[in-house]
């Protein structure tokens, strides 16, 4: 009986488990799809490849170029940055300080832009206090740390609050930055809708030499909230005749 039992368990151990055969009809397809694409699994390699780049290119994180100085000093003309587009995807919205790309269509104009955030929903911000300096919710904000140097936190006065699900930005180099200041009196006020935001600037990726990662100022961190304040657009009757925007201000990918 014995001797009977050893060729079945032989052949019992030798049968592949229903998923193991599953698995090596997968592995089976690679080997057809190479034979019939041209350049075999160099093709099949390089397409992967490109795929996956499209999809981290879509959904996780962009490349951008500075094509003006509107962001100086930090972003240079030629800089590129790596946009990440999963900052304000999961419920995170876009914060004082915050160096963001957004869409300007119907409002700067037809392209991409790079801005520094100043105010959010409900903000009243002021410019300028009787030290020259910008004020959000009451709060001064010292910007010596990456304003343009020798520049004012703005050449002209202006008061506004900041309507829920907007943003109202500006750029580090203010006197050569076409910016919400710019476009106060058209519709929209020069506010930013927070749906527009393509994702925050996190990386100075090129040239290597001025390779960095972004990071918010401690100035704004230190802003309070913004209860309090009524939530209305406000402009001051100081506030600057809009201007036509330059398309040479947005950023290309």
């Amino acid at each position: 009986m014995d001797t009977e039992a050893q060729p079945t368990e032989r052949d019992r151990s030798s049968r592949l488990p229903p998923e193991a055969v599953e698995g090596r009809s997968r592995f089976a397809l690679v080997p057809r799809i190479t034979e019939w694409l041209p350049g075999g699994r160099i093709t099949l390699t390089a397409f992967t490849c490109l795929l996956f780049l499209l999809l981290l290119n879509t959904f996780v994180v962009q490349p951008f170029e500075i094509p003006s100085g509107s962001m100086e000093r930090g972003l240079r003309i030629g800089d590129r940055v790596l946009v990440n587009k999963l900052a304000y995807r999961f419920g995170a919205d876009p914060r004082r300080g915050d160096v963001v790309v957004f869409d300007g269509t119907g409002y700067f104009g037809d392209a991409d832009y790079i801005k520094r955030v100043v105010g959010v929903g409900g903000d009243h911000v002021v410019c300028c206090d009787k030290e020259g300096r910008l004020e959000v919710n009451g709060r001064p904000v010292d910007e010596t740390a990456f304003l343009y140097p020798g520049d004012s936190p703005s050449g002209v006065p202006f008061d506004v609050v900041v309507p829920d699900g907007r943003l109202f930005v500006l750029g580090d180099h203010r006197s050569d930055s076409s910016d919400s200041r710019d476009h106060l009196g058209s519709p929209g006020g020069g506010m930013i809708p927070v749906g527009d935001v393509i994702g925050r600037a996190d990386w100075i990726v090129w040239p290597s030499a001025h390779w960095t990662r972004l990071h918010r100022p401690t100035a704004y961190a230190r802003v309070p909230a913004a209860s309090g304040y009524a939530r209305v657009p406000v402009t001051s009757p100081h506030a600057r005749v809009p201007a036509p925007s330059v398309s040479a201000e947005g950023t290309h990918g």
